[in-house]
């Protein structure tokens, strides 16, 4: 879909959105990483409330991952002790699975583990407002739940705590930040009123996202024509020559941040130290993560070895659980790519063709902007495609290889997001919480 601007700038359509939000919601709280997006979110929004909403009063959620710049620590903490006394702040450090990429070993390590308190990157931090195992109110929280949960029970625990009425929160997402968001933004399932900013996560808990067509060079902008604070860690970046796209305040160890995790090692050595302690694969991937020992293109095989065998090879070496998880992808992968087929360019196709790969033409894919053309493969799954210069989403078991040596555990090189198994226990965990909702309620 092409963008279409309007003649109202983002910064009034903002405010149109903070009026919609103040008017429709009773409960309303701001999910504040530390990062810049948030971080203007949450200054703007208190401007919002204090100039039109003086009674009401918003909550300050953030979901604190251990593993994180000292920077971004103070920048955290400086923030929620100047807005503390106007606002509800909940600064969350409860044990939850994480996603690392940096392990074969462990898909998930654990912030504020209580079984390993020796190894934490830092110590827990000592406010009132910091809410930890020994004093925790959340009654949606479930031990080691997913961070991905946690901020979403988070949510269902607020409306519960805050009268039962209707709750908000809301996010510092930017459809120009990916195209996955942008996508979503375009596809709203559960859009609120017409809106495709606002979605339901639950009965009468919902997510907006009011800076979702701002871009970076208007977050900066207002920033510095309010003259708010923000993340010096932004400024280590810059000097340290980082690109703006490059520049995320995340876990270290997930697919997005781990290519800059070496950065840790002379921004704040300090906290390197621990992260290397803290989660197995660390070292390896600030060495390896942004060279060419990492990259598709350049992956060695070693002597002896074919694609295939290379890659049953690995999985052998993997635990059953980890194992297990590649192969069921793998063979739904193979499956896909023998009986439906994926969409590719013309051009593609005609170089397949060309280099004597044996495929056929099996209608068109729904799933591309331009209708393209799906393609199966007929026969045995190349070794590997390495001949083809003009895509590297067609199949192979390089492809499959490269997963398991860059520990993508969701194989999303391959294309992959959420299986019907992980959204089954998504949806397991809802309906369980829906039962103890009920049972609050009286009902």
């Amino acid at each position: 879909m092409i963008r279409e601007y309007e003649k109202q700038n983002v910064y009034d359509a903002f405010q149109e959105r903070m009026r919609l939000i103040f008017e429709e919601f009773d409960n309303i709280y701001v999910s504040f990483s530390g990062g810049k997006d948030s971080g203007l979110l949450l200054n703007m929004t208190l401007d919002f409330q204090r100039k039109y909403f003086p009674e009401k009063k918003i909550g300050v959620f953030h979901q604190d991952f251990e593993a994180q710049y000292t920077v971004t620590s103070e920048y955290v903490e400086k923030t929620f002790e100047r807005v503390k006394d106007e606002v509800e702040p909940y600064w969350v450090c409860l044990p939850m699975a994480t996603r690392t990429a940096l392990s074969s070993y462990e898909m998930y390590w654990y912030p504020w583990d209580d079984t390993k308190k020796d190894i934490w990157v830092r110590p827990m931090p000592q406010k009132e407002y910091v809410i930890n195992l020994d004093n925790n109110p959340m009654t949606t929280y479930r031990y080691r739940m997913h961070q991905e949960d946690l901020a979403k029970q988070f949510g269902r625990w607020y409306r519960l705590s805050h009268g039962n009425k209707k709750t908000v929160c809301l996010l510092g997402m930017r459809a120009d930040e990916s195209l996955q968001r942008y996508s979503g933004f375009l596809n709203k399932k559960y859009g609120y009123k017409g809106e495709c900013w606002i979605s339901r996560t639950f009965k009468d808990v919902w997510c907006a996202s009011p800076l979702y067509d701002w871009s970076t060079e208007d977050v900066w902008h207002a920033n510095y024509l309010f003259n708010y604070e923000y993340n010096r860690l932004y400024d280590l970046y810059y000097m340290a020559g980082l690109k703006v796209s490059q520049m995320r305040v995340a876990s270290p160890f997930n697919d997005y941040s781990k290519d800059s995790l070496n950065l840790y090692r002379v921004i704040d050595p300090e906290i390197w130290t621990k992260l290397v302690g803290r989660v197995r694969g660390a070292n390896f991937a600030s060495i390896y993560g942004r060279t060419k020992a990492m990259g598709y293109r350049n992956i060695t095989l070693p002597k002896g070895h074919t694609w295939r065998s290379y890659t049953l090879f690995l999985l052998d070496t993997l635990p059953a659980r980890l194992r297990n998880n590649y192969v069921k992808k793998f063979n739904t992968s193979i499956e896909f790519w023998h009986k439906t087929g994926g969409g590719v360019d013309e051009e593609t196709i005609q170089e397949l063709i060309d280099h004597g790969y044996k495929i056929r033409r099996n209608g068109v894919s729904n799933y591309t902007l331009k209708k393209k053309t799906r393609i199966v493969f007929v026969g045995t799954i190349p070794d590997d495609t390495d001949d083809i210069k003009s895509t590297k989403d067609i199949p192979s078991w390089k492809r499959m290889c490269y997963c398991i040596l860059k520990n993508d555990h969701t194989c999303r090189f391959m294309g992959f997001g959420m299986t019907r198994e992980q959204q089954k226990r998504v949806d397991l965990i809802r309906e369980k919480y829906k039962s103890l909702e009920d049972m609050e309620n009286g009902a």
